[in-house]
């Protein structure tokens, strides 16, 4: 055949290749690329180039919206081993507006106005474009001493300060013995002491799905494949390393069941205190048992919620009958820390509450309108709600998050609330106090500045 006439055939063929790939790259698309196309080293060496930028550019960000001074309430502590707890607003706002102006403002004004405050639009992941689990830094270390497992990822660090975080470790309740109060024992729970802790105290089937849940198994960033985030091949990830303790550090990790990248809400990891009082569960709370979000988690939710990405990655399918009903039972005896100040009915006992709690207390069930969704006494009513925060704001890109319409998010407890911050379902209030000053402009109540102070009381009594 001539030379010139096979040359115009397979130049029209690249050219239709060309354009049919340019083509495919502009259509929307579900899936994640199964392939590598990429050696990990070149992967590994252009992350790492690219790392102080973006941890650089998520700290300017969280410095933008938040006074970050470590300033705790005086004699105020968590329930386990007495961490601060975090005082006063920390959301900034823009320069001339006070708290009370803006609560005098309609939606629409303060829409129009561009004035609703930075630190009340959704946060971004620290690396919104790559997402993935994110570990703090002491959790990092502990699992590395006691599990000779490393979870730090080489492309990115956990941004929050860590005087904003859970305390850690937390300690850990049980609905069955509550006369043993702390059964942790100030220690992290892993594949390594699990049995030493527990055995005596639970029976065969939550022990063995205690030892199922300290148990890695293989996760989107951290495997064997070379398109892992680690720098060594990974055994992967626990659900204790997210919620440690049966609680949380406050890892961080980006919705699974949403598309596209810039629309999917940063996670913060709720505390499995209480599951056994709820009825919703995953981040859009479709799930409607606490096996249903085990069993989820395992095959979706670890993989970014691709089931192609998790058969290569290696998903770990728990058998339902066995394997994911011991997990639950283990879950479902995770209680809550103790209230003293409160009666059988989840109010404050007013012989041993302070007025301040007292007033918060006719607050939150009055003109605060918090009890209209967080009933007692578990002040959740197990419900979703959409709050309509966009009502305030106009869309728009915050480090490659969308900041537009959240949709119905859930009612979490309230108990033992000041020991999870941050708050609201992607960490974006760091202090109760922060959360209150929300809420009263979300809700309009109109709360002065001493009803908020007693309202932050009565939330710390809980």
């Amino acid at each position: 055949m001539n030379k010139k006439l096979v040359w115009g055939f397979a130049s029209t063929a690249l050219t239709v290749a060309l354009s049919m790939s340019a083509a495919l790259a502009a259509v929307p698309n579900s899936y994640a690329p199964v392939d590598e196309r990429e050696s990990f080293d070149a992967v590994k060496a252009r992350m790492e180039k690219d790392k102080p930028a973006i941890e650089a550019k998520f700290q300017k960000l969280l410095k933008e919206r938040y006074d970050l001074a470590n300033r705790s309430l005086p004699g105020v502590t968590s329930n386990g081993r007495g961490k601060p707890v975090q005082a006063g607003v920390r959301v900034k706002l823009a320069p001339g507006v006070s708290w009370e102006q803006l609560a005098g403002m309609k939606p629409d004004e303060i829409k129009a106005k561009n004035l609703w405050p930075a630190g009340f639009y959704p946060l971004p992941h620290d690396n919104q474009a790559e997402g993935g689990m994110l570990f703090p830094q002491y959790h990092i270390d502990k699992i590395k001493q006691q599990d000779s497992r490393d979870l730090a990822r080489f492309d990115l660090a956990f941004g929050l300060p860590d005087h904003f975080l859970p305390e850690y470790p937390p300690a850990i309740y049980l609905t069955t013995r509550p006369d043993l109060g702390d059964v942790s024992k100030g220690q992290v729970v892993t594949l390594a002491n699990y049995y030493e802790l527990f055995s005596g105290a639970l029976n065969p089937k939550q022990l063995d799905g205690l030892r199922l849940l300290v148990t890695p198994t293989m996760q989107q960033q951290f495997n064997a494949t070379a398109d892992r985030r680690t720098v060594k091949p990974s055994t992967g990830v626990t659900c204790f390393d997210c919620h440690v303790n049966g609680h949380t550090n406050a890892a961080t990790h980006l919705v699974g069941d949403i598309r596209p990248q810039e629309h999917r809400h940063r996670i913060d990891t709720p505390t499995l205190r209480g599951v056994n009082v709820q009825r919703l569960f995953g981040s859009q709370r479709a799930l409607k048992t606490v096996e249903d979000f085990t069993e989820f988690e395992q095959r979706a939710a670890y993989f970014d919620g691709d089931p192609v990405i998790a058969t290569k990655k290696g998903v770990n399918i728990l058998e339902r009958g066995s394997e994911v009903h011991n997990m639950a039972e283990f879950e479902e005896l995770l209680d809550f820390p103790p209230t003293p100040k409160l009666d059988l009915f989840g109010k404050l006992d007013p012989a041993k509450a302070s007025a301040a709690e007292l007033r918060g207390q006719e607050l939150f069930f009055g003109k605060g309108q918090c009890a209209v969704c967080h009933t007692p006494p578990y002040y959740t009513d197990n419900l979703m709600h959409n709050l309509k925060v966009e009502r305030f704001f106009k869309e728009k890109d915050i480090n490659g998050r969308l900041a537009s319409m959240d949709g119905p998010i859930k009612t979490f407890p309230l108990r033992g609330i000041k020991d999870t911050p941050p708050y609201l379902h992607d960490d974006r209030l760091l202090t109760l106090d922060d959360t209150v000053e929300f809420f009263n402009l979300v809700l309009g109540t109109q709360l002065g500045d001493a009803e908020k102070k007693d309202l932050v009381a009565f939330l710390l009594a809980l």
